[in-house]
């Protein structure tokens, strides 16, 4: 197992990869979404309120190999390695969820992006298949000691306005209206026909394309339905389509405020499978509609249990703590940050030491 951190995309710089490495991080899985343009103020999380987090990119522009290239290149000259991008920017693929006219074009640009990402050697890119995205979550004092985290305490029921997915807007002048109500059944075939496309081009860019859970997981989000809200149904996804390039980007956090089944047992299901490209490892306190997120050694799963589990499926991937609670200081992100990869590597080396 390695030890990695997730960076946004205003963290891609030297003084975070300095960071990184001196937290004992080897590996980097980075966002190149820009959630945070519009609040660069808060810049910790994106939280995904009633009116998203600003403006998608720009819809015709992927990330070329050159600037891949070069990313990876100066991640490189930091001793760090770059294992994958997290996300699809919504402008790249707004008709790939909607069913909309432009899907065809937009899935050869996503093509073109993943053999991007490959030629560059990036060897995972995560995506998250949902039409709300991240949202329902609020901010408090919810970790020991009052730290400032994120929770969720019921379900945001506002529908999704026209122009706006996964909480960003790629139409400003989009007519006034909401996204069409679908049903479940519906956004599964709009998986199948991406992933029936996708995955012949990953497996030849050398890719893993991997799945993240809905976060939060509920049914429905805004009037829209979900696709992995329960563990098991990670496995429907994966059933869809037999490719090696079809795996899961396993969040801990997600699977344990799940209400049905156990995290211990999905992560031995999936590792068993060699399905986990990465592991968001993360902890909880309760299940969805109300949960806090806290910190790793405090809330309900076992964390070394977890840990177990992997080495003795041959996990040999990389963990990141995806996000923490921020710590009361003069640098809250990186305190966090520090503390959560603290007790990774000394649980890891507790773990190879038994």
């Amino acid at each position: 197992m390695k030890l990695g951190f997730g960076l946004y995309r205003h963290m891609l710089n030297e003084a975070h990869y300095k960071f990184a490495k001196q937290c004992g991080a080897t590996h980097l899985v980075i966002h190149l979404v820009d959630y945070f343009g519009h609040n660069k103020d808060n810049a910790n999380q994106p939280i995904g309120d009633k009116k998203g987090w600003g403006k998608a990119g720009n819809p015709n522009e992927i990330w070329t190999y050159g600037e891949l290239k070069a990313l990876k290149k100066e991640i490189n000259s930091h001793g760090l390695e770059l294992e994958g991008i997290e996300n699809f920017d919504p402008a790249h693929w707004y008709d790939i969820l909607l069913d909309g006219p432009k899907k065809q074009s937009q899935m050869e640009n996503l093509k073109q992006l993943i053999r991007n990402a490959g030629k560059a050697g990036i060897p995972v890119f995560g995506y998250n298949f949902s039409l709300a995205g991240v949202s329902s979550r609020m901010q408090g004092p919810y970790a020991r000691g009052g730290a400032v985290s994120v929770g969720m305490e019921g379900v945001d029921t506002t529908p999704i306005p026209n122009g706006m997915v996964w909480n960003m807007v790629y139409d400003e002048s989009a007519p006034e209206g909401i996204l069409p109500k679908i049903d479940h059944n519906e956004l599964w075939e709009r998986l199948g026909y991406f992933l029936n496309e996708i995955l012949p081009v990953a497996e030849e860019a050398g890719v893993q394309m991997a799945a993240h859970p809905d976060d939060p997981p509920m049914p429905f989000v805004r009037e829209t339905p979900r696709l992995v809200y329960q563990p098991h149904m990670y496995q429907r996804l994966l059933d869809m389509n037999p490719s090696p390039s079809n795996n899961l980007e396993f969040c801990l956090g997600s699977i344990a405020e799940m209400t049905e089944g156990d995290v211990y047992e999905a992560t031995d299901t999936y590792s068993r499978q060699g399905k986990i490209s990465y592991v968001h490892f993360r902890n909880i306190v309760g299940k969805v509609p109300s949960y806090r997120e806290v910190f790793v050694d405090e809330g309900d799963m076992d964390m070394f249990r977890i840990l177990r589990i992997l080495k003795k499926n041959n996990f040999k991937g990389v963990l990141i703590p995806d996000h923490t609670p921020q710590m009361t200081c003069n640098a809250p992100w990186h305190a966090g940050m520090a503390y959560a990869m603290g007790y990774m590597k000394a649980a890891i080396s507790h773990l190879n030491d038994d």
